[in-house]
């Protein structure tokens, strides 16, 4: 693949800076390590609406920021959420004494770093609410519902309230009916290309994918290449399984989800125009490129079933340079507020426990690509990348640590993974690595500590043995651990847990929950197999 771009690892931030020549759009001057664009003109008197997520669904996040929308956008890199400290600066840069409100794609990752960001801006004292969008109907209604480009309908409508000078709670209550009332389902022929190692196509020239999410995972089906009819019909078929059966009416968002040319999104349009829903809509955004997956050659649409004051909200002025032709101007930055310190305890020296450390950060460094390529099967392709993020980080201060003091120590590698590893596995070790050395303080029992530190990351997560993720492994290792069992039967219990991934298929939570049997049959989950192969690598020391 051949891309418009100067280096791979700073498409984001480029990409940022060239949105931000909109002289109504400004950035944090910690940029690029935070990633926040924001309305250059702040109203603190008003409600700050924020929302964000992973990049590579441009104009998505940022390109919504502007006066009746979007107050600011944090922005992660490639496919991966933004980390808590970057939420919680836009909650701290925007929110005035009437709050703010996350708008959160449910993903585990969005819900997870969001989540907890609105959690530390309360308790600094901010008023913070949270409505999380699951409009994707593709997966039914027993799993948790992925959000997709109906997620603009949140952002126009609570952008609209906004500036209107609704208070938070009136906001929240007609956001969350706007996320209980779209309905949306995406098609593809063709996955987006990564800039950094594309991987070739798990379709062929006679194959479409039905259902699919916009990070790349594979769709619930996958069905013949057709015509654009019979593509659209099958698509509207899906999606009228889940829609009111009462006659009402809707508003039509036309997604393309990358690279599909606008000859083909008028010919999809033309295909939808056909169908008996067609005669119940009243509006319609788009078709255009709104919530994309890189290249994707897809389309999504999306319906809102309209209530009372809907339209007004929708149709009202807004000022997004995704929606207007606007001027070019400077780049400019706006004061970073100062967070908490990331390593509040002093240094202290226990050479074991260094040596350790040391071990597992250059061992998880060395797994990168191998964790990449098993997850290039079941997700993402990236959890490699963010375990070796957090073992080059541990081995930057490693001579900063508080060795001597486990219940400090174990706070501290929480604090680093929450503020320094993206996505949902740094939230995740975050919180169970700063249950647990709380948990240290009262009982003296590293096992006991873990366990319990396990425990509130299920809390939070979701997930629980035998769901295939990382707690697969860790839960009987931490097991061992509080039974008193030596380091090697703690190592063999986790690699057990780890290779019992390969045969989980039935999920309900994490990423391979949204994928079929086939693509899971004989695959580890990376999470479980990083979390063996550590243990493993403890043991031999």
């Amino acid at each position: 693949m051949k891309f418009f771009i100067n280096d791979a690892q700073e498409v984001v931030n480029e990409g940022i800076e060239g949105l931000l020549t909109d002289p109504n759009l400004t950035k944090l001057d910690n940029f690029p390590e935070v990633k926040v664009v924001l309305q250059k003109e702040l109203d603190k008197n008003k409600v700050a609406v924020i929302s964000g997520g992973g990049s590579g669904h441009e104009p998505a996040h940022a390109g919504f920021v502007g006066k009746g929308m979007l107050t600011a956008a944090v922005c992660g890199d490639i496919f991966a959420s933004p980390s808590v400290d970057a939420v919680l600066s836009a909650i701290i840069a925007t929110a005035g004494e009437k709050g703010c409100l996350l708008i959160i794609k449910n993903y585990t990752g969005d819900r997870l770093n969001f989540g907890l960001a609105a959690e530390q801006a309360r308790e600094l004292g901010y008023k913070v609410e949270t409505v999380t969008v699951g409009d994707d109907i593709a997966l039914g209604q027993e799993v948790e519902q992925r959000g997709l480009a109906g997620t603009l309908f949140v952002h126009k409508i609570a952008g609209h309230l906004a500036e209107e000078g609704k208070s938070l709670d009136e906001i929240l209550k007609t956001a969350q009916k706007v996320a209980d009332n779209i309905f949306s389902i995406g098609l593809s022929l063709e996955e987006g290309k990564k800039f950094q190692n594309p991987e070739s196509s798990r379709l062929s020239d006679s194959e479409a994918e039905l259902g699919l999410g916009i990070h790349g995972e594979p769709g619930v089906k996958t069905i013949a290449m057709e015509n654009a009819n019979d593509l659209m019909s099958k698509a509207i078929e899906k999606l009228k399984e889940y829609l009111p059966k009462e006659n009402e009416k809707f508003v039509l968002l036309m997604n393309n989800l990358g690279s599909v040319t606008p000859i083909e999104m008028n010919i999809l349009l033309n295909s939808f125009q056909k169908s008996e829903i067609a005669r119940q809509v009243a509006y319609i955004v788009g078709p255009s490129q709104l919530m994309t997956s890189l290249n994707m050659s897809g389309f999504s649409i999306s319906l809102l079933k309209l209530e009372e004051g809907f339209i007004e909200a929708l149709t009202s002025e807004a000022a997004p340079v995704s929606w207007f032709i606007r001027k070019f101007g400077e780049i400019s930055s706006m004061e970073s507020p100062k967070l908490p310190e990331t390593m509040p305890y002093k240094a202290s020296k226990n050479t074991q426990s260094k040596n350790a450390l040391k071990a597992v950060a250059e061992e998880v460094i060395s797994l990168e690509e191998d964790l990449n390529a098993i997850d290039e099967k079941v997700g993402d392709g990236d959890a490699g990348s963010t375990f070796a993020t957090a073992g080059k980080k541990l081995l930057e201060v490693a001579d900063k640590l508080p060795y001597a003091n486990t219940s400090e120590l174990l706070i501290t590698i929480g604090r680093i993974l929450a503020r320094e590893i993206g996505g949902s596995s740094g939230v995740l070790l975050s919180i169970m690595f700063t249950d647990a050395g709380n948990t240290y303080k009262k009982e003296s029992n590293i096992g006991k500590a873990l366990s319990s530190g396990l425990q509130k990351m299920k809390d939070y997560g979701g997930a629980k043995e035998g769901e295939r993720t990382m707690i697969d492994a860790l839960q009987p290792a931490f097991t061992a651990l509080e039974n008193g069992e030596k380091i090697d039967i703690v190592a063999k219990k986790a690699r057990q847990g780890a290779d019992s991934t390969k045969e989980i298929s039935n999920t309900k939570f994490g990423r391979s929950s949204y994928l079929s049997e086939e693509s899971l049959k004989g695959v580890p989950d990376p999470g479980a197999e990083a979390v063996a192969i550590v243990f493993e690598k403890l043991a031999s020391l």
